[in-house]
């Protein structure tokens, strides 16, 4: 009988603590936006956004800022989580419909890796960039003004070889958190 009562008093300390820690981590960004199947969670901390973007996939998710047309010209970062362990890459738009990532072109990756989860067929991951990096393949990021951003996921690969599965064009203001789709 007393095991019985233990058993249900961890329980509920245990959904109560998981609760505190959800809440606690979903206060970290000041915005939040959802389209479809994507959520991107944001705060801007001085020079840096800081990042959260969870899809309903078991493959990558990505972001894009300031693409000049389509994908072209724009700072994307993408990951996915294998085996318990993020992956992120700080890519270039080379042209409308393509991305390097910018150690293959003369740039430097800038983009600070926080974590990542897949859990019940959700990727999730955090991380942090430099509004305005030394990278010449970064665009500055204006937090006052409009930022075009880009979302996408991939279907259940763990490969940034993987096309897309949904994407969406967004603009954002990322102080006032105001968006519209384009």
């Amino acid at each position: 009988m007393k095991m019985k009562n233990l058993q249900k008093m961890i329980v509920g300390i245990t959904v109560i603590f998981c609760t505190t820690v959800t809440n606690i981590q979903a206060a970290e960004y000041d915005h939040e936006l959802q389209d479809q199947k994507i959520t991107f969670a944001w705060k801007v901390e001085g020079d840096t956004l800081a990042v959260k973007l969870t899809a309903e996939t078991e493959g990558w998710v990505g972001i894009g800022f300031n693409p000049v047309k389509e994908m072209k010209g724009a700072n994307f970062i993408l990951g996915y989580v294998k085996d318990g362990v993020a992956k992120l890459d700080d890519d270039y738009g080379v042209d409308e419909n393509a991305h390097k990532p910018d150690t293959k072109l003369e740039g430097t990756s800038d983009v600070t890796l926080v974590g990542g989860t897949e859990i019940d067929g959700k990727t999730t991951l955090e991380f942090t960039l430099p509004l305005a990096s030394a990278d010449k393949n970064d665009t500055k990021i204006d937090v006052k003004g409009d930022t075009v951003v880009l979302l996408a996921y991939g279907s259940g690969r763990d490969s940034f070889l993987a096309k897309h599965k949904y994407r969406t064009a967004l603009k954002v203001n990322l102080t006032t958190g105001a968006s519209e789709k384009l």
